[in-house]
C-alpha cells in the first residue's frame, strides 16, 4: 500500500474563509445555502492525474519569455520561490503547479478585463511548473499591479497572484492566491478580511527573499504552500512505507 491509497485528512473550516463572507459580495449569491454533506473520501478523492514533465515547455515557468514577441515586458521583474508540503511537512513531487496574473499595471489578458490600464503585449501573465522531488518550484514573473474592482466603491484589490496546485489526489487540489509583504492594500482587502484565522493570512503572504534575487536583474519572494496530508499506517513500529 503506498501513501496515496490512503485518505487525506478532513478540511480544516477554522483556518478556511467561509463560503458566505457578506463583505465579499459576490460570495453572497455564490455560497451554499445548505450545511455541507460530509462523505467517505474514495479513490475519486485520494488519487489524481499524473503529470509528465515532458508536457511542459522550456519557458513555461518564465512568464518575463513566454509571451513575448517584440520585446521585453513592462514592469518589475520578480522571482517566486517555495515548496510545496503537506501538513505533516512532507514534500509533495511532482505536483502541477499552475500560476496566473495581471500585468504591471494591473489589467489580466482577458477579453472581459475592462480595467483602463494597457494590456502588455509582451506579457501573457500565465505559466505552469512542476515541483522536483524535494517539492520545490520556482518561476520569473512581473509583479503584478493592484486595480479596481465592482465590490463595494474604491475597493481595490492588493497585487497577488493566482495559484493551481494539484498534487498526489483530487483532496489535495488547492486554489489560492499569493500576496507581496508590506502591501497596505491586504489590510482592506475584503477577500483577505474574510479568512478568521490570521496565521492562515500571513502563509498567504509572501516575504522578501534577498539571498535568491538575481543580481542587478530581479527581487526574490518566497511563498510555500501546504496541501492536505495523507494518513500514515503504523505497521511494526514504523510508519507504512518507511525505513
Amino acid at each position: 500500500m503506498t501513501e496515496q491509497d490512503h485518505e487525506y485528512l478532513p478540511r480544516n473550516p477554522a483556518v478556511h474563509p467561509p463560503a458566505f463572507a457578506p463583505d465579499y459580495k459576490t460570495s453572497v449569491l455564490r455560497s451554499p445555502k445548505n450545511a455541507l454533506i460530509s462523505l467517505q473520501q474514495s479513490l475519486s478523492e485520494v488519487t489524481g492525474p499524473v503529470f509528465d514533465r515532458a508536457m511542459l515547455g522550456p519557458k513555461d515557468n518564465d512568464l518575463i519569455l513566454n509571451y513575448a514577441k517584440d520585446g521585453l515586458p513592462v514592469g518589475e521583474r520578480i522571482v517566486v520561490h517555495g515548496f510545496v508540503r503537506d501538513e505533516f511537512g512532507r514534500p509533495v513531487p511532482d505536483a502541477l503547479v499552475e500560476v496566473w496574473q495581471a500585468n504591471a499595471g494591473g489589467r489580466y489578458r482577458h477579453k472581459k478585463d475592462q480595467y483602463i490600464a494597457p494590456i502588455d503585449p509582451n506579457f501573457g501573465g500565465c505559466g505552469r511548473m512542476m515541483t522536483d522531488a524535494s517539492g520545490y518550484y520556482f518561476f520569473r514573473t512581473i509583479k503584478p499591479g493592484p486595480y479596481p474592482w465592482r465590490n463595494r466603491i474604491n475597493d481595490w484589490r492588493p497585487s497577488h497572484i493566482h495559484f493551481s496546485i494539484a498534487g498526489s489526489g483530487w483532496a489535495q487540489r488547492l486554489i489560492t492566491q499569493m500576496y507581496f509583504e508590506g502591501d497596505p492594500l491586504i489590510a482592506h482587502d475584503p477577500i483577505l478580511r474574510s479568512i478568521r484565522d490570521d496565521e492562515a493570512v500571513r502563509g498567504l503572504i509572501a516575504p522578501l527573499d534577498r539571498a535568491h534575487g538575481i543580481p542587478l536583474d530581479s527581487l526574490a519572494y518566497r511563498f510555500d504552500i501546504v496541501l492536505r496530508g495523507a494518513r500514515a499506517t503504523l505497521f511494526e513500529n514504523r510508519l507504512q512505507g518507511g525505513s
